[in-house]
């Protein structure tokens, strides 16, 4: 039940995710600056589409004799290709958010990791192709299977799976279409003078 519960969630948060997209709404940026990565996987998301709507169209066109199997067919094709539609959206109106106090990883509904700033020892421009043997203590968050970041942390943060699964991550890659420009924001955070405590009222 509990992954039934954690797919069926994951879906609504899809399709809520292309009615932002639709109405040109972002999710989660709030006073952070977003830095997208949806970039990467736009070309194989429109081909995956494509083939979807071409296989829609075919299988309507061999059941069209059998019109109850056609309804279910074409019914599920149709969600389908929503469906990969709205992975893209969700993409592009959850980016990445830095904020004064911690950067929030995201790849659409699926990863949501929020890494405070003061755990961050290193970050650098890093692209990597290839994440075959990966440490259990490193989230590899690949757009277009590509990475072009790299953070390394000072002490493990929780990762919680999509469907529920915790672990404990000290090193995150992840992919954003401007990643120079991610990598010195992120310098410049982490560098930035704390904002100093008001001072305390006189009696």
């Amino acid at each position: 039940m509990r992954t039934a519960y954690a797919l069926a969630r994951h879906e609504v948060r899809l399709l809520a995710s292309l009615w932002l997209w639709v109405v040109r709404r972002g999710h989660g940026t709030g006073a952070g600056r977003g830095f997208g990565y949806a970039r990467g996987q736009g070309a194989t998301t429109a081909g995956f589409a494509f083939v979807c709507v071409i296989e829609t169209f075919t299988m309507s066109v061999l059941l069209r004799d059998w019109p109850t199997a056609h309804r279910v067919v074409l019914a599920l094709d149709v969600y389908t290709v929503v469906l990969v539609v709205a992975l893209h959206a969700a993409s592009v109106v959850r980016p990445h958010v830095l904020t004064a106090d911690a950067l929030r990883v995201r790849h659409g509904v699926r990863v949501d990791l929020r890494i405070p700033l003061e755990r961050i020892t290193a970050v650098r421009r890093e692209t990597r192709s290839t994440h075959e043997g990966a440490d259990a203590r490193e989230l590899n968050i690949a757009v277009g299977s590509q990475t072009s970041v790299t953070v390394e942390l000072a002490g493990p943060v929780p990762h919680v799976t999509l469907l529920g699964r915790r672990r404990e991550v000290s090193v995150v890659r992840l992919h954003a279409d401007e990643a120079d420009r991610l990598v010195r924001a992120l310098r410049q955070a982490r560098t930035a003078p704390s904002p100093l405590p008001d001072p305390p009222a006189r009696a």
